[in-house]
C-alpha cells in the first residue's frame, strides 16, 4: 500500500502560498524556495503563490540562476505573483490586493492543485485557505514564526498584552483552517500546543541545498579579490560574518559591543554584516559609537549567489539572534566549512544540538567572546571544528528532508481521494 501511494504521488501538484518570497529575504522565503525546488527536482509540479514586488527590487538571482549558474530546475518552478501594495509597518514587506482573490482562484483552477501548503499568516494565507475550502483540497499549514515574540518590533506603541491577545486569536483561527500542521522546531511545537487546537502536528525543519555552497578555490579567490576592491578594509583580514535581516530582533548589537575586545587580541579581523533591513543605519552608528567602524563592513542586500561565496571566504560565523526559529544560516555556514559561534535558543538548539561545528553558548557576552577567541587562537581546534561543521551539515540537506515532507503530505486528510 505504501509503495502504491508513493507511485501515485509522483505526479502531485502542490500550491505553495506565501506572502514572503524573493526578493524579500527571510527564513520563510528560503524555506518555501528550498522545498519547492526540491519537490520539482523529485518530479512534482509546484506553483508558488506569492506577493509581487516592485520591478526595481527584482534580481537575476531569483529567476533561473543558482550561485551564478543556470538552474533548469528553477525554470520549471511556476510562480503566481499577486499584485500588491506596501504596508505601513514594514518597508520591506508587501500585502496582496484583496481584489485579486478571484483572479488567483481562476489561476489555481487552471493549475488544479492536489494539495495546498500555506506558509504565511497574512492575506495570501486567506487566499490559500479559502480556495482549499471551496475546492475541497487538503491543506497543510507550516507555523514558521512565533509572532507573539516578533510583533512588538513592528508595533512598538501597542501594549504587549493587546498584541499577544490579538495574535493568539488569529493563530488559533489559522490552525483551525488547516488539516495538518507542520512546525520547524520543538519550541514552535510547544507554542502550537498551547493554542489547544485539535490538529495533527508534524515536526520538519527546512533543509539546505548543498550545491549552492559548492565553490572551487579559484571562484572563492576571485570573489575575495572583488570584496577587497570594494571594501579595502577586508584586505589581508580574517572575516567574522553575520548574515541575515538587519533588524532589532537579530541582536546584532551584541556582537558589535564585544567586537572591540576581539580586536584588542587579534587586529587582523573585520566584522562583516551581510544583509539589509530597517536598522542598517542604526548599527552603522553603533559601530562608530564603539570605535570599530573602520573594521566593520555593511554589505547591504546580497543575492544567494553572492552570499554563498561570502560564507566560503569567511573565518567564523556569528549568530547572536534570540529569535532564530530555524537557524538556516547556521547550516549554510557549516556547509561552507565555517565554524559557528551562536547563542543556543530556538532553532539554533535544534540545528547545532550542542557544540557541533562550532560552539553553542548561553546569552552571555563573555562566554561568546571566549569561544570566538578559542577559534581564532587555536589552529588545530579551528581545523577540527571546520571539518565537523561540514559533516554535521550533511544531515540537513534538502533532499533528505523533502522525503519527510512528502510523507507528511501523504498523511493530510483526504489527499489520496483527490489524486489522479
Amino acid at each position: 500500500m505504501i509503495l502504491f501511494q508513493r507511485f501515485i504521488l509522483l505526479d502531485m501538484k502542490i500550491a505553495m502560498f506565501t506572502d514572503a518570497y524573493w526578493p524579500r529575504v527571510n527564513g520563510v522565503t528560503v524555506s518555501v524556495d528550498t522545498f519547492s525546488l526540491a519537490l520539482v527536482r523529485a518530479g512534482h509540479e509546484v506553483l508558488v503563490v506569492c506577493s509581487e514586488y516592485p520591478v526595481s527590487s527584482m534580481t537575476d538571482s531569483i529567476a533561473g540562476t543558482v550561485a551564478g549558474k543556470e538552474d533548469p530546475v528553477r525554470e520549471r518552478l511556476r510562480l503566481l505573483r499577486v499584485p500588491s501594495r506596501s504596508v505601513f509597518f514594514s518597508g520591506e514587506d508587501r500585502a496582496a490586493k484583496l481584489s485579486k482573490r478571484k483572479w488567483v482562484e481562476d489561476e489555481l483552477d487552471e493549475f488544479a492543485p492536489d494539495l495546498v501548503h500555506v506558509n504565511t499568516e497574512f492575506l495570501i494565507a486567506d487566499f490559500g485557505f479559502g480556495y482549499a475550502k471551496k475546492r475541497r483540497v487538503p491543506t497543510v499549514y507550516t507555523f514558521h514564526t512565533i509572532w507573539e515574540d516578533y510583533a512588538a518590533n513592528y508595533f512598538p506603541y501597542v501594549p504587549e498584552g493587546v498584541l499577544r491577545f490579538v495574535i493568539r486569536k488569529a493563530q488559533k483561527y489559522l490552525l483551525k483552517r488547516s488539516d495538518l500542521v507542520i512546525v520547524p522546531t520543538p519550541q514552535i511545537e510547544e507554542m502550537v500546543q498551547t493554542y489547544r487546537v485539535k490538529r495533527e502536528i508534524r515536526r520538519l525543519p527546512t533543509g539546505v541545498d548543498p550545491a549552492l555552497f559548492d565553490h572551487g578555490a579559484d571562484e572563492l579567490a576571485g570573489f575575495r579579490a572583488g570584496m577587497e576592491r570594494k571594501y579595502p578594509a577586508v584586505k589581508g583580514k580574517r572575516l567574522l560574518l553575520f548574515a541575515g535581516r538587519v533588524s532589532k530582533e537579530k541582536n546584532i548589537s551584541f556582537i558589535i559591543k564585544l567586537f572591540p575586545e576581539l580586536l584588542e587580541q587579534h587586529s587582523d579581523l573585520v566584522l562583516v554584516i551581510a544583509g539589509n533591513g530597517p536598522y542598517l543605519d542604526y548599527f552603522k552608528d553603533e559601530a562608530k559609537k564603539y570605535g570599530v567602524e573602520s573594521s566593520c563592513v555593511f554589505t547591504g542586500y546580497l543575492d544567494r549567489a553572492e552570499l554563498s561565496l561570502l560564507y566560503g571566504i569567511s573565518h567564523i560565523f556569528l549568530l547572536p539572534s534570540l529569535t532564530e526559529t530555524q537557524g538556516l544560516v547556521t547550516i549554510e555556514a557549516m556547509l561552507s566549512g565555517v565554524p559557528v559561534v551562536a547563542i543556543g535558543v530556538l532553532g539554533t538548539v535544534q540545528v547545532m544540538g550542542g557544540d557541533n561545528g562550532g560552539f553553542m553558548v548561553k546569552n552571555d557576552s563573555a562566554e561568546f567572546r571566549d569561544r570566538v577567541l578559542d577559534l581564532l587562537s587555536n589552529e588545530e581546534l579551528y581545523r577540527k571544528k571546520s571539518e565537523e561543521a561540514r559533516r554535521h551539515a550533511r544531515s540537513w540537506t534538502a533532499e533528505s528532508l523533502t522525503e519527510k515532507l512528502l510523507d507528511i503530505y501523504r498523511e493530510a486528510p483526504g489527499i489520496m481521494n483527490g489524486l489522479r
